[in-house]
């Protein structure tokens, strides 16, 4: 099964799965991290309690907000795992697209597809919209 991690500083995950689960309906395939929130937690610790949930039949493709990231490093350990990839830069459309890839799809097949598709989504809409008035 695929599974998903989505981590991030602060409640920026959360926010993710909040709109995921309004666009798409909610999934049990989808595990959350929010870093820093919670004096208390460790980044670690909930990785690993993730990681408990992964078998290696499962293939796990964890979100992390910035390449370089505090977080990013840390799920970084866990990238070397045959059946774990790391995503960092993630946006919803990025997202919704891997979530709901076709599952026959080779897991790094549609991982670059969906890059794609969101690199596509980061637009400035005030251009866009200057240029299609002046074809008009």
């Amino acid at each position: 099964m695929r599974k998903f991690l989505i981590t991030a500083h602060g409640s920026f995950a959360s926010g993710i799965k909040s709109s995921l689960d309004i666009i798409i309906g909610e999934t049990e395939n989808i595990f959350v991290i929010d870093a820093y929130v919670d004096g208390n937690k460790s980044i670690e610790d909930e990785l690993r309690k993730v990681l408990e949930n992964i078998t290696h039949e499962d293939e796990l493709i964890v979100f992390s907000d910035l390449m370089g990231g505090s977080i990013t490093n840390q799920v970084l350990r866990f990238a070397f795992k045959e059946n774990v990839h790391v995503v960092s830069g993630m946006n919803l459309p990025l997202l919704i697209d891997l979530i709901m890839a076709d599952t026959d799809l080779p897991v790094a097949d549609a991982i670059e597809n969906s890059l794609k598709a969101a690199r596509e989504q980061v637009v400035y809409v005030n251009k866009l919209i200057k240029q299609s008035n002046a074809h008009d």
